[in-house]
């Protein structure tokens, strides 16, 4: 595998027009910082599984285990920062807990993910 290197201009010179307008339109930079915590969740691939089976179906703590092949305590642990995130919710029937995804943003985020990777 080859790497490549960025380009980079062969003359220095700024385009202030151009500067000036997007530093206008810029997020604040808690709202950044909150977007790249936000992305970090998708970095593990055990809590991308998760987001994965929940595409399919609402599941409980048990289910994944033994779908993923993992304990539920490590499940657990995943879940827990995915629902800190907003990506899972969760409901109590009985003795028993389903989580399934938090709503259709987590779908579109994970759907238009494989499709840039599939290209």
């Amino acid at each position: 595998m080859r790497k490549t290197e960025a380009e980079c201009c062969d003359a220095v010179e700024t385009h202030t027009d151009v500067i000036r307008e997007v530093r206008g339109r810029m997020p604040e930079e808690t709202t950044i910082r909150e977007l790249a915590d936000f992305y970090k969740v998708f970095g593990d691939a055990t809590r991308v599984r998760i987001l994965c089976v929940l595409l399919r179906a609402e599941m409980c703590v048990c289910d994944l285990a033994e779908l993923l092949g993992m304990t539920q305590s490590a499940i657990s642990h995943q879940l827990r920062i995915l629902k800190q995130m907003k990506l899972v919710k969760n409901r109590r029937e009985g003795k028993t807990v389903f989580y399934s995804l938090a709503d259709d943003h987590i779908q579109t985020i994970i759907s238009q993910g494989m499709e840039h990777i599939s290209e």
